[in-house]
């Protein structure tokens, strides 16, 4: 594949991320072509010290900054001004996640670049949005995800309280969305001219994970949505606890989706998880089980009577799918046309036959920590145009290199680099 294959190819981007959600958008594009510098603090990004390998290196950071060069500098210094000029008059696109406040503090706002580089792309990414009162609160994925609603959602309980999966969703589909938003802006541009800015917010990402819940039938369901918030507050003051408040949550799902068609079962061996969201796919599952459901025939719609007969028939079906193995009822399910899978842990995934066949996984030779096993770029144009890029190089190792290219000669690098603004290896 040549460079002139890949969608962004010749794009800059000057990243001021850390964490996942700006990194993560960063990566996609280097992935896609984009050369990218990587703004980070003296001692690097903060995802280096999260159970460090080798000193500044982690899983955390190898796995969401690839294909980047890196350059420690000091922000609040007045030296590194020219630095950001050199940048930013070299950028196409501008990412930052910084903590509130920072990026105005800094004149990296998208307000103060866009009146001296009209063409420049600004992504920012909040935690709760520019507007609102939470607007100047700080946030990572779990508090986000507890403000909005997605732990509970979740459904995981621990001694009576959610907790959250080992996997930071909203982070990763805030990332996703932002490579969005980055994308048809400089489709725009090329149109246009023009540059723009690009706002994403930890919030809305975890809202659209919702989306199936984020719905309001004001006919059907604005009393009982009324009913269960008032309750909410009075259970509240009187103390009742959480796990008693998520039980009261209406849910779009049925007795017989949750019983029965929609869910994972416990076999001889494992578990297994049955998808049968359609009636066909529905009357396929009960001639495979050799169970009938009869509430339709007999008429049932009320909600408690529907509800304890589906109970009857999940005893049943929990019975039967105990009785063989994962591998016999996959086999049966799957003779049958009915979506059921396994249940995979993490770690298996990396060496699974489905992924490896799709090149979904790929084997990074890394400098400092040699081989990485890696989630591939997550899409492709005509099978190619995005491909996994170099690992970054170790935390300052590119300081000359990087400031030459914008411009800085011999003596003024040194005068950087000795006035301690920009890091080198320590």
């Amino acid at each position: 594949m040549t460079a002139t294959d890949q969608p962004f190819a010749g794009i800059r981007v000057v990243e001021f991320g850390q964490f996942i959600a700006v990194p993560y958008c960063s990566q996609l594009l280097a992935d896609g072509g984009a050369e990218v510098i990587k703004v980070e603090p003296l001692e690097g990004d903060p995802s280096r010290h999260l159970g460090p390998i080798a000193p500044g290196e982690t899983r955390h950071f190898v796995l969401r900054n690839r294909g980047k060069r890196s350059l420690p500098l000091e922000l609040r210094r007045p030296e590194a001004r020219a630095v950001l000029d050199a940048l930013l008059s070299q950028a196409d696109v501008v990412l930052t996640n910084l903590r509130p406040g920072l990026a105005r503090e800094i004149g990296l706002d998208y307000g103060t670049l866009a009146a001296e580089h009209p063409r420049l792309i600004v992504g920012n990414v909040t935690a709760f949005g520019e507007q609102g009162p939470d607007a100047g609160l700080p946030g990572m994925d779990l508090v986000v995800q507890a403000r909005s609603g997605l732990l509970a959602s979740n459904g995981r309980l621990r001694d009576g309280l959610p907790v959250p999966s080992d996997s930071p969703a909203v982070d990763y589909m805030c990332a996703v969305l932002l490579s969005f938003g980055i994308s048809t802006a400089l489709f725009r541009r090329e149109r246009t001219g023009r540059g723009g800015e690009v706002d994403v917010s930890l919030l809305i990402a975890a809202l659209v994970l919702q989306n199936n819940q984020m719905v309001r039938v004001a006919g059907v369901d604005g009393e009982l949505h009324a009913e269960v918030r008032a309750w909410l507050g009075t259970a509240r003051e009187s103390g009742v606890p959480y796990a008693e408040q998520a039980a009261r949550q209406p849910t779009i799902r049925t007795s017989a989706m949750t019983s029965i068609f929609y869910r994972t079962y416990a076999t001889k061996d494992a578990a297994i998880a049955i998808a049968c969201v359609s009636p066909g796919l529905q009357r396929r599952l009960l001639a495979v089980l050799e169970m009938e459901d009869t509430a339709k025939a007999r008429g049932i719609t009320d909600r408690g009577e529907l509800a304890g007969h589906y109970s009857a028939l999940q005893g049943q079906a929990e019975t039967l799918l105990a009785s063989r193995t994962t591998a016999d009822w996959k086999a049966a399910f799957g003779a049958a046309g009915i979506p059921a899978s396994e249940v995979r842990f993490p770690l298996e995934m990396l060496d699974d036959p489905q992924v490896t066949a799709n090149g979904y996984v790929f084997d990074q030779d890394h400098p400092v920590l040699g081989p990485v096993r890696l989630l591939s770029s997550p899409v492709t144009i005509d099978k190619g145009g995005f491909e996994p890029a170099a690992a970054v190089a170790p935390l300052g190792s590119q300081s000359h290199e990087i400031l030459a290219d914008l411009g800085f000669d011999p003596g003024a690098v040194e005068a950087l680099l000795a006035s301690g603004v920009v890091g080198v290896p320590g």
